[in-house]
């Protein structure tokens, strides 16, 4: 059995599987995909993932994508391997399920954009317009990756940034309101509802980024107590010593999964 994982290492999108394959305590070959050198959009890694996007999870010579459906894979693969991620009861396990398809569909993209506005726009503004042109045109492949890069070159419109930050607003509140009440999002303890949302949660918190007035000690307890609860735990404190930390720049309000 060979596992390996190509990702931008533990931050968004990729620290989903990352962190699930630290739980379950399972071996596989880490590939650090390099997002400063557009590594992700290059023929060898669009040979694995035509799509160009990272996470791939690589198994006995077949390939899962999307981060969330990588992490459900695993749990099938190996249910009986380290530390169950999913609830036993059907229920809660619909519930589980509920919070990670949230977590993709809302709370992630609101995040991402802010992202992309502030932090691939630098890198947008340094290429040439013939590089730039080039690159969105003949290694992009997604259309809607293709709006992204031009908006972050040529700016955001205001309006929509300033929709982002409103449903960043609605996610921490929602956050907040369930984990006020119990340690973790779904009630019968930790799983792969905890491991989606704090892939995208966590940093939030961080003093003097963008998020500080949406996500701190006095405004948001119980989010910032499941966030150091998350954080303490072994699993998730080996991947962030184990894992390539290349993608987390100086400053992590900058970091997208681009």
């Amino acid at each position: 059995m060979t596992l390996k994982l190509y990702s931008f290492g533990p931050g968004a999108n990729s620290l989903k599987p990352l962190a699930t394959l630290y739980e379950k305590g399972l071996k596989f070959e880490p590939v650090f995909v390099d997002p400063a050198k557009f590594e992700q959009h290059s023929d060898w890694f669009k040979a694995i993932n035509p799509r160009g996007q990272v996470p791939a999870l690589w198994h006995d010579g077949k390939v899962v994508t999307e981060s969330t459906v990588i992490c459900e894979y695993l749990e099938d693969v190996f249910p009986e391997a380290g530390n169950s991620l999913r609830p036993a009861d059907p229920f809660k396990r619909a519930e589980m399920r509920v919070w990670t398809k949230w977590v993709d569909e809302y709370f992630c993209w609101c995040v991402s954009t802010i992202g992309w506005a502030y932090g691939i726009k630098a890198i947008a503004q340094k290429m040439t317009d013939e590089e730039f042109e080039e690159h969105v045109t003949t290694k992009v492949t997604i259309p809607e990756q293709q709006v992204k890069w031009r908006r972050a070159r040529n700016g955001f419109p205001q309006e929509m940034l300033d929709e982002e930050f409103r449903k960043v607003g609605v996610s921490v509140a929602r956050l907040e309101e369930t984990l006020s009440k119990q340690d973790y999002l779904v009630d019968s303890g930790y799983s792969l509802a905890d491991i989606c949302n704090f892939a995208i949660a966590n940093g939030l918190q961080r003093p003097g980024g963008f998020f500080q007035d949406y996500v701190n000690e006095q405004k948001t307890p119980g989010l910032c107590a499941w966030l150091d609860r998350v954080n303490a735990r072994p699993a998730i404190k080996e991947m962030f010593a184990k894992a390539k930390r290349e993608e987390l720049l100086k400053d992590a309000d900058k970091k997208v999964q681009a």
